[in-house]
């Protein structure tokens, strides 16, 4: 059977050890050597990073967050997670879990300078990338054999190799024949896994796995899908395509699909943003007009923001509410053409908000654009109602180029201290 050592990469037929270094990390499977979709998983990302920079860390739980009551866990590390510490939960109640944790601010200019390090590390292994997040993406080896003189197995537990010796920083590898599987498998042995679902295994391996492993089945999709009977993957295997397709919709006939682990996706290295939001959560649930319009404004600066620095546009503007029982609100509108202007953003969203009305009060608010294009095609036309709109568009770019060289406080306007 055909195996490779994950510390020195050599590769031989089988055993628990390797030959050359016995080393223990082997992995071995039949299609090892013949398999060429990837998906890289960081392990839990920011934490890593503050432990990088921090020694002190090293071997204590870490949570990325604020300590403040209303906030939530970005993410934390493992020893962490041990503990029942999961993202997007309560900071109050992690630190019940987990009450010697240290609770680290984010720094996500420091987590963007190392996702760039790994990604020029993929970079030299294939040009077709696509990148989920900063800490996660697919890659498609096809056909780099010839070029780099060894299997995308190899060269995939080298960058792993390089990651941990050049940045400090730690991952897993899922390969497979898909991105659904490949996907999967990432998650299979992290951390510092290289896990392997070969074509021949696929029926066996998904029979019987739940069926929240399938990426975007959420909780919701989940009481939906146990309503019908259906909480693996051989239950859905019992359902006629056309049935699913009546229940669920067009995610029904994705469900058919990937029962049987059929995923014809391409690994797409342009794969389109389809939006840009920002949202946060209040200290104290308000309802406060003068607040939540502050909170608004600075919503829209920061997606604007995004927006230009991706040299994007969204022609669709959300507004997105939360009430203090956690009941959603949204409310969105197409504008006549895309725009990245963080004024006609924040104007949008206000009007939007005075729609809603006073059904607060809120404990989160979101502003969001979507429907993206490139920025050429932005705020093209001029609203002939707001004679000041055009003044206002060219104060915002002025204050664009004073921020650049300056720095992002070098401005700062007064409604968006409230």
């Amino acid at each position: 059977m055909p195996a490779l050592c994950r510390d020195c990469l050599t590769q031989f037929k089988t055993g628990p050890r390797c030959p050359k270094c016995r080393g223990p990390r082997v992995i071995e499977h039949p299609e090892l050597f013949s398999l060429s979709i990837a998906h890289m998983d960081c392990d839990a990302f920011y934490a890593s990073v503050e432990k990088r920079d921090n020694p002190e860390l090293r071997n204590r739980p870490v949570i990325i967050g604020s300590r403040h009551p209303r906030s939530v866990v970005s993410t934390a590390c493992y020893i962490a997670r041990i503990k029942g510490v999961r993202s997007a939960m309560p900071m109050f109640q992690a630190l019940k879990l987990c009450p010697d944790a240290a609770v680290v601010p984010g720094r996500m200019e420091v987590y963007a300078e190392a996702s760039r390090d790994i990604r020029k590390l993929m970079d030299e292994l294939t040009p077709s990338i696509e990148p989920l997040s900063l800490d996660e993406a697919f890659l498609d080896m096809t056909g780099t054999e010839k070029l780099h003189h060894a299997p995308p197995a190899v060269m995939l537990a080298q960058l792993l190799k390089r990651m941990e010796d050049e940045i400090g920083l730690s991952g897993s590898i899922g390969l497979s024949h898909n991105k659904f599987l490949a996907k999967i498998a990432s998650d299979l042995d992290k951390p510092r896994g290289f896990s392997v679902i070969g074509k021949a295994e696929t029926d066996s391996f998904l029979r019987d796995k739940p069926v929240r492993m399938i990426w975007g089945v959420g909780k919701a999709m989940q009481i939906s899908l146990e309503a019908a009977g259906i909480r693996n993957f051989d239950d859905l295997l019992r359902w006629d395509r056309k049935d699913l397709g009546a229940r669920f919709g067009s995610m029904g006939d994705r469900l058919w699909h990937l029962a049987r682990g059929q995923d014809v996706r391409r690994v797409s290295a342009n794969a389109p943003v389809k939006s840009i939001s920002k949202e946060t959560t209040f200290s104290t649930d308000t309802s406060d007009l003068a607040v939540l319009d502050g909170y608004i404004f600075r919503l829209a600066e920061q997606v604007s923001a995004r927006a230009k620095a991706k040299g994007q546009a969204g022609r669709i503007v959300t507004l997105k509410l939360k009430r203090a029982d956690h009941t959603q609100l949204s409310r969105r509108i197409s504008l006549y053409d895309p725009t990245q202007m963080a004024d006609r953003i924040y104007r949008t969203a206000r009007g939007l908000m005075a729609q809603v009305g006073d059904e607060g009060p809120y404990r989160l608010i979101g502003v969001g654009i979507s429907d993206l294009s490139l920025a050429e095609t932005a705020d093209l036309s001029h609203d002939l109602l707001d004679q000041d709109a055009t003044k206002r568009a060219a104060a915002e770019r002025a204050t664009d180029k004073i921020r650049a060289k300056f720095g992002r406080d070098a401005i700062r306007k007064g409604r968006a201290l409230r």
